[in-house]
């Protein structure tokens, strides 16, 4: 038997950490709450944490700057809240490194819909969602000029076999653009594809994604040569893909 995922919920709001930490309790999760970036340290420390739901707005050091730190550390996902709407603010977290945001207020049924996503994406969703949603594609390797993507370990490797770290949004992209290859997708149905439109949809999270995606996997960024900017249209992935 599987065990319960477990959640830390980084929220110094202690009737907000309260109230999100009973309800995911009681739809099939484990739950360990901090208030600050510390106290979520001292947790990473002691404990397996499958995702981390992390406020932006903390006592001392900020959401922003916790998540830059365990993204530098680990392909732990993280799902981001902030109190604002503002583009910014999506847009700095997905920069840090973020797999996911929230704009408060949310609906904590909104928050558990964004977990489940996140954990499926990286393989570990038995919250409640154990089997294969329907017309998933079976796990498979891809190569494109020397890389190789498995779509099942959720492995990116370079033409040297190195393995190269992604975050579960960047990997998604990645793997997205490998199954359409010399296809143009729009900013609109690469969120399709690589979220379901879970998030509120808005064209410069696919574009900071791309380019973390380029500093990665291209030899010049600048120039790059596997993804193509389409204007007015969104990208293509140019080279050619293969399966095995």
């Amino acid at each position: 038997m599987s065990r319960m995922p477990q959640v830390l919920l980084v929220e110094d709001d202690a009737e907000i950490s309260r109230m999100l930490s009973r309800f995911l309790v009681e739809n099939g999760f484990r739950v360990l709450a901090a208030g600050d970036g510390k106290g979520a340290d001292h947790t990473l420390q002691d404990h397996v944490v499958d995702v981390v739901v992390l406020d932006i707005m903390l006592p001392g050091e900020d959401g922003f700057s916790i998540c830059r730190r365990l993204r530098a550390n680990s392909h732990l996902p993280i799902i981001m809240l902030t109190a604002r709407g503002d583009e910014i603010d999506r847009i700095v977290g997905l920069e840090m490194g973020a797999d996911d945001y929230l704009t408060k207020p949310f609906s904590p049924r909104e928050l558990l819909a964004r977990i489940r996503a996140v954990l499926r994406r990286v393989g570990n969703g038995n919250g409640g969602d154990q089997a294969r949603p329907a017309g998933e594609p079976r796990a498979q390797v891809l190569t494109f000029d020397g890389w190789r993507i498995h779509s099942g370990l959720r492995q990116l490797h370079d033409p040297a076999g190195v393995r190269i770290g992604l975050t579960g949004a960047e990997f998604d992209l990645l793997l997205t653009l490998c199954q359409h290859p010399r296809r143009v997708l729009s900013r609109d149905q690469l969120l399709d594809f690589t979220q379901g439109r879970s998030a509120a949809p808005f064209d410069r999270s696919i574009d900071v994604l791309v380019s973390r995606i380029r500093q990665k996997i291209e030899a010049d960024a600048r120039d790059p040569q596997f993804i193509k900017t389409v204007r007015l249209g969104g990208y293509v992935f140019t080279p050619e893909v293969r399966a095995g």
